[in-house]
């Protein structure tokens, strides 16, 4: 498997930790593990971001185009 086959991969699990992470939070009532479960999570965030980074510099992975001012006008138009 190729590095950037590997680092798409793992860039995308941890996408989907991060939503599990965000589904367990929101229904802890416990808050002990509610605070386990975001530490957990923002360390997760903090390893993708880092991760995600390093994809980028070796162009293993580009972000999308910034959107101009009037798609964004557009958008929030639908939900205003």
């Amino acid at each position: 498997m190729q590095d950037k086959e590997m680092v798409n991969d793992v860039l995308s699990q941890i996408n989907s930790s991060l939503t599990g992470y965000a589904n367990a939070i929101a229904q802890s009532s416990n808050p002990q593990l509610r605070q386990t479960l975001q530490q957990i999570r923002n360390s997760c965030e903090t390893f993708q971001y880092d991760l995600y980074k390093l994809a980028e510099q070796k162009g293993y992975y580009h972000a999308a185009q910034m959107a101009d001012q009037s798609d964004i006008a557009q958008v929030k138009s639908l939900f205003l």
